[in-house]
């Protein structure tokens, strides 16, 4: 069991094999501080190698998701003495957190209410399933601001496609969580925070009829596939298949399915 690091600008919840990520910061709608970013960071490494979390959830307080990055830090950003080099270092930061949650071995589901904007978005983005109620609202306001989406647009592009994702950047599109699942950007849409509960108590069972090893190396295929080549391709899955099912997983849920019973991860 992984342990957790201390977090002043989220609440961590472990229940039963689930993590909870709580931003909190509700009196600034939740919005990405560098301390955030660090926190989240952290969280995700903590937990990278621990198969007893099946998934993590990822929400607001404050009925807000995540109204994106904290704008006093790209102001400070813009001081006396800050180089353009400065500013790389601490938008590359920002890359590596959105990177680090994309690549998370453990399902991720982002529950969206309120509002997910710009870097909010991006990071909704950046998890294996999207649930929003109806009235949650979206819009990528980067280039209002003077300055492009540019860590979240590979994450934004891997939901949405790059003719969607080249709409919404450049024009600053507000939509909402309905309009989102058309777009492909959510999966799920409930009527108001309940249902969202319910929509996440319905994915968490579901993941716990998979085995966690499993769903990891199957992450990691799908994030590989497009980086590499025919040939590369086929050796990996062949080698991740070949490990998974002479792996304790593998034969655990070959045998329960002649067995006729349930593998021991399904609960």
């Amino acid at each position: 069991m992984s342990d957790l690091p201390a977090c002043q600008s989220l609440l961590v919840e472990r229940d039963d094999g689930w993590l909870t990520v709580w931003l909190n910061r509700p009196e600034a709608r939740n919005a990405l501080s560098a301390q955030m970013a660090d926190e989240l960071a952290a969280v995700a490494a903590a937990i990278a190698d621990d198969r007893q979390i099946r998934g993590v959830t990822f929400r607001g307080k404050g009925g807000v998701f995540c109204a994106g990055g904290d704008l006093k830090g790209f102001e400070a950003m813009m001081a006396d003495g800050v180089t353009a080099a400065d500013a790389a270092a601490f938008s590359r930061r920002g890359g590596a957190l959105f990177h680090a949650v994309n690549a998370l071995p453990q399902v991720t589901v982002m529950l969206v209410e309120g509002a997910a904007m710009a870097g909010g978005l991006g990071l909704a983005c950046a998890g294996d399933v999207v649930a929003a109620t109806a009235d949650a609202r979206f819009a990528l306001t980067e280039t209002m601001l003077g300055i492009p989406p540019a860590q979240i647009a590979p994450h934004v592009m891997q939901r949405v496609g790059l003719s969607a994702a080249r709409r919404l950047m450049l024009t600053a599109a507000r939509f909402d969580g309905r309009e989102a699942a058309a777009l492909g950007l959510v999966d799920r849409v409930a009527d108001d925070a309940a249902g969202l509960d319910a929509c996440e108590a319905e994915i968490r069972a579901a993941v716990r009829q998979c085995a966690p090893g499993a769903n990891a190396e199957t992450k990691a295929l799908l994030l590989a596939a497009p980086h590499l080549g025919r040939e590369a391709m086929l050796d990996r899955a062949a080698d991740s298949f070949a490990r998974c099912l002479t792996g304790p997983e593998g034969r655990e849920g070959v045998a329960a399915f002649l067995g006729k019973r349930k593998p021991r991860w399904s609960r």
